[in-house]
């Protein structure tokens, strides 16, 4: 165990000294540190119009967060969300880093050029990191998937639905998302 955690350590010291080319970005997973390329615009609107829907149902001591690095030493990980939604208290820590078990939620909008990434790898990575909900969003095929209640064996609850579906998001936000805006990948 000590190893694994030395080796955690190692990699993600190693993901920090990297500096992206523009339009980049950096992720650790497991053994694997994954450079991937910022989002088109399509990819950019779906967020869009997630995002304005919670922060109309965000509680006051959360603030959204693009692409903001959340770490999880202990277990090896560096992942890069979307969309989240951390404490205010955040920013006291400064930096590019947060605590990932601060997150209330991971939003990923699934890239065409790397799905797995999101697919599989963060199914995988943010249930171990804490974060409490994970929304999965494919402009591929038009799927929605919302996982909840994490643990270290992956998240026990998972809601399945469409584009056009209302999602019911729970607490702390405690609403319903529509998705109907939502424009999928061009074929």
């Amino acid at each position: 165990m000590l190893r694994m955690v030395e080796s955690n350590h190692r990699i993600l010291s190693y993901a920090r000294t990297l500096a992206p080319p523009s339009g980049w970005k950096v992720e650790v997973s497991g053994d694997t540190v994954v450079i991937t390329a910022t989002p088109s615009t399509l990819h950019q609107f779906n967020l869009l119009s997630l995002r304005r829907q919670f922060e109309a149902h965000r509680p006051a001591d959360l603030m959204p967060s693009e692409n903001t690095d959340l770490a999880s030493p202990n277990v090896g990980k560096l992942r890069n969300p979307d969309l989240t939604y951390i404490p205010l208290s955040a920013v006291e820590l400064g930096g590019n880093e947060v605590p990932a078990e601060q997150a209330a939620i991971a939003v990923e909008i699934v890239s065409p050029s790397n799905p797995e990434n999101d697919l599989v790898g963060k199914v995988r990575d943010y249930p171990l990191m804490g974060i409490p909900l994970y929304l999965l969003i494919d402009p591929r095929e038009g799927d929605i998937t919302l996982y909840s209640e994490p643990s270290g064996s992956g998240y026990h609850q998972r809601w399945i639905g469409r584009f056009g579906d209302r999602v019911p998001i729970p607490a702390p936000f405690d609403f319903e998302l529509a998705t109907d805006a939502l424009l999928r990948y061009p074929v």
